[in-house]
C-alpha cells in the first residue's frame, strides 16, 4: 500500500494542486468578488461620557463623522447590502494626543462574510475643551420704531439672569444674553415669548449652536404709552410781609413737562398745576418743588433721568409811596340833580393823591393824566340823601389810576352847591 501511494508522488501533487485551482476558478467564475462604496455614513461615537466625566466638551471638525465606506465582498453578497448595513463607530477611548480617533466599520449581519471595508476618511477629527459654566444678565432689546406721539417706557423679562455653559473658548466670548422684540407702530403695549440669543461686550452676536441652556426662548413685555407736554403752572398762596408786592413774575424751570401715559389717563390732563406758599416774606422767593405729588395715578415723565423737580421763584419788592400834584381842571362832576350848580373854592386848583405799588408801576403815572371825578348821586345814597339842599359840602373824589397802583390817602373836595336861580 506504501509504495502504492509513493508510486508517482509529483504526479499526484500536481493533480491536486490543479484540482484546488480549478475548483477556485469555478468559485470565482459563477460568484466573483466585487465592491462598492457608500456615501454619508454616519459615524458613531461611542464612550462620549469619558470626555463628559472629565468635564470636556468635544465638537467634531470638518465632518469627519460622516464617510465614505468601501466594501470588497462576493458579487452575491454585494448585491445585497444596503448602507443602513454598514455601521462605523469611533470609540473615545481611543482618542489620541492630536484628538483623532480610527474609524471601525462593519456590517451588521455578522454572518455575512465580506473580504475588506474600509473608510474615508479613516478617522474623526475632534476639537475638545474644558467645559466652562456662568451666570449672564438677560437684556431686553427693541427693534423698529413705536407709533409717533408714543414712546417705550420699559422693557422686562421673566429673568434677569440665566446659567450658560459650554466650550470654554464660546463662552469667554458672551457677555450677555439678550432678547429682541419688534415694536414697529406699536401704540400699546407688546409681549410674547422671544428667542434667547447671546452677544459679545460690543453687542456683536455669538454663535451659539455649542452654547447649553436651561430654555431656547423667555417671555418679554415690552409697556408702551402715549406722550403729551403740558406746562408747569405755579399759583402762589398767602400775601408778602408789609409793604412788600409780588411783582407779578412766576418763572418756573422747566416751563413744561412731557408726561407719558395710557390715552384715557392722559385725555384731562392740560397741566401741572403746583403751589407755592410766600407767607410774610418780603425778598424774592426759590424753592424747588416735586411735581410727582400732583399727577394722577398711572401718568409718569417721558424723561427716566428728569426726577420730578423743578424749580419755581417769584419775586418780591418793596412797595413805594409818590404823591402826585392832580390839577383842579381833572376833576368832573358826574349826576348833578336839576336845578342845583356846583362850584369850586378859588383856592383849590388842585389835587394832592398819594399813591402806592411797585416802583416801575407807580413811576409810570402821568399825574396830568389822572381823572378825578364827583359823582353827586353816589356821594347822595352814601349820605342816604334823598333830595339835595345847597349848601357847602365836602366830598370825596373818586380818582382813576392804573389797578397794580394803590390809592393811599382820601381826597375831598369842599364845593358849594347852589339852587339856579329861575329866570324872570
Amino acid at each position: 500500500m506504501r509504495r502504492r501511494l509513493l508510486n508517482n508522488l509529483g504526479l499526484k501533487l500536481v493533480s491536486v494542486i490543479l484540482a484546488v485551482v480549478l475548483w477556485f476558478m469555478v468559485v470565482m467564475i459563477s460568484n466573483p468578488k466585487d465592491s462598492v462604496t457608500f456615501s454619508g455614513i454616519p459615524v458613531n461615537l461611542i464612550h462620549t461620557e469619558l470626555l463628559e466625566e472629565e468635564e470636556k466638551l468635544y465638537e467634531v471638525l470638518n465632518d469627519t463623522d460622516k464617510v465614505r465606506v468601501t466594501v470588497e465582498a462576493p458579487r452575491k453578497v454585494i448585491d445585497q447590502l444596503r448602507s443602513s448595513d454598514i455601521v462605523a463607530e469611533a470609540d473615545v477611548s481611543r482618542l489620541t494626543e492630536v484628538n483623532t480617533i480610527a474609524i471601525n466599520c462593519s456590517v451588521l449581519n455578522s454572518a455575512v462574510e465580506v473580504s475588506s471595508i474600509t473608510s474615508s476618511p479613516d478617522v474623526v477629527q475632534l476639537n475638545v475643551e474644558d467645559k466652562a459654566t456662568k451666570w449672564v444678565n438677560v437684556k431686553p432689546y427693541t427693534t423698529g420704531e413705536v407709533a409717533e406721539g408714543y414712546m417705550i417706557y420699559s422693557k422686562v423679562s421673566d429673568q434677569t439672569r440665566m446659567e450658560i455653559s459650554g466650550p470654554e473658548s464660546v463662552i469667554e466670548q458672551i457677555d450677555h444674553a439678550g432678547l429682541e422684540m419688534d415694536v414697529t407702530g406699536a401704540t400699546d403695549n407688546v409681549s410674547g415669548n422671544v428667542e434667547i440669543r447671546f452677544y459679545d461686550n460690543a453687542r456683536n452676536l455669538v454663535d451659539d449652536a455649542d452654547v447649553i441652556k436651561n430654555a431656547d426662548s423667555m417671555h418679554m413685555v415690552v409697556t408702551v404709552l402715549a406722550l403729551k407736554e403740558v406746562p408747569v403752572e405755579v399759583t402762589v398762596t398767602g400775601e408778602p410781609a408789609d409793604g412788600y408786592l409780588l411783582t407779578g413774575g412766576v418763572e418756573c424751570e422747566p416751563s413744561t413737562v412731557v408726561l407719558a401715559g395710557t390715552v384715557s389717563a392722559l385725555a384731562d390732563v392740560n397741566k401741572v398745576n403746583v403751589f407755592m406758599d410766600i407767607t410774610e416774606e418780603s425778598a424774592d422767593v426759590e424753592k424747588i418743588i416735586n411735581l410727582r405729588p400732583y399727577l394722577d395715578s398711572g401718568i409718569r415723565f417721558a424723561d427716566s433721568s428728569f426726577d420730578g423737580r423743578v424749580r419755581a421763584s417769584v419775586h418780591i419788592e418793596a412797595s413805594v409811596e409818590r404823591t402826585l400834584t392832580i390839577p383842579g381842571r381833572n376833576v368832573t362832576v358826574q349826576n348833578l340833580p336839576e336845578g342845583f350848580e356846583l362850584e369850586f373854592p378859588e383856592l383849590q386848583q388842585t389835587y394832592r393823591l398819594r399813591i402806592s405799588g411797585l416802583s416801575a408801576a407807580t413811576a409810570a403815572v402821568e399825574q396830568s393824566m389822572v381823572q378825578g371825578t364827583l359823582d353827586i348821586a353816589a356821594w347822595m345814597r352814601e349820605q342816604n340823601m334823598t333830595e339835595l339842599t345847597a349848601g357847602v359840602y365836602d366830598i370825596p373824589v373818586d380818582f382813576e389810576v392804573p389797578g397794580d397802583v394803590v390809592i393811599e390817602n382820601e381826597v375831598i373836595a369842599r364845593v358849594t352847591i347852589k339852587a339856579v336861580e329861575e329866570e324872570e
